[in-house]
């Protein structure tokens, strides 16, 4: 099974990166041709770069946010199990689903165009679907929004395995909530930070549902919001879709994904030593 719908996808993967195959045709050898153009392309680097900033932005809020949200719900108060599920209502919803819901709530005669403008804030719509920057800004705000509930029970297993005594010790030599969550709640679930970041690094360069529902086949006005994965797709698609240099980009963008895999593991050994 493995050999079937892993190894051997990637390695038809490389294979077809070093030729000039079509979808309806087959290719010749090219070598690193496909490489040295996807290098020498624009799109390729505007998607890049769009993929790299949207890690940067995405990471840091996955793995905080959802730490936060997971200490405020881990207080056995009556009525908590609710807010438990409601926030881990958007995992399991569709991804389609959820950036249509989005794509309601930004269009400019949707939810929020509409409140803005009846509080007198706006004097016109604000292009969050039709802007590339504000299309991606959005896109990052659907994932985090989505991604919130999954890591939050990622951090619930791990603030469970916390003893409750470190928190009333520290209680007892006078040390406040904000001292107590810096100085044990961190360094306790640091291992799970890092493996949050890792995952959700991951996903980020692997985005394409939000881009694609929110921005349309083209990603957005002049394809300015286009990431590594929509590029990819939009270069392999349709009857003329250049397969091999889709893959090209493909394995390009595995060894990014690599690097930054490489980057969480390699923290998390310094972190165990």
């Amino acid at each position: 099974m493995v050999v079937l719908f892993s190894l051997w996808p990637f390695v038809n993967t490389v294979i077809l990166s070093l030729t000039d195959a079509q979808i309806l045709k087959g290719g010749r050898f090219v070598g690193l041709e496909n490489y040295g153009r996807a290098l020498g392309d624009p799109d390729f680097w505007t998607a890049t770069v769009n993929s790299v900033v949207y890690l940067a932005v995405v990471v840091p809020c996955l793995v905080l946010l959802p730490l936060a949200l997971a200490v405020l719900v881990q207080r056995k108060i009556p009525g908590i199990g609710f807010f438990r599920s409601a926030f881990y209502t958007p995992v399991i919803a569709s991804a389609v689903v959820v950036g249509l819901i989005w794509q309601w709530v930004l269009r400019s005669d949707g939810l929020v165009n509409t409140v803005f403008e009846k509080l007198h804030l706006i004097s016109g719509p604000v292009p969050f679907l039709t802007d590339s920057t504000m299309l991606l800004v959005s896109a990052m705000i659907v994932t985090i929004w989505k991604g919130l509930g999954y890591y939050m029970v990622f951090y619930l297993a791990a603030l469970g395995n916390v003893p409750t005594s470190l928190y009333e010790a520290a209680a007892l030599d006078g040390a406040g909530a904000v001292r107590r969550f810096l100085s044990i709640t961190i360094p306790s679930v640091k291992p799970m930070m890092l493996l949050v970041g890792t995952l959700s690094a991951i996903s980020a360069l692997r985005v394409f549902t939000e881009i694609y529902i929110l921005g349309g086949e083209s990603g957005g006005p002049g394809g300015g919001a286009r990431t590594l994965p929509f590029l990819i797709r939009q270069v392999g698609l349709g009857f003329a879709g250049e397969t091999g240099y889709a893959a090209a980009i493909s394995i390009l963008l595995f060894l990014l994904t690599l690097v930054f895999s490489l980057l969480g593991h390699r923290l998390s050994k310094g972190d165990e030593r």
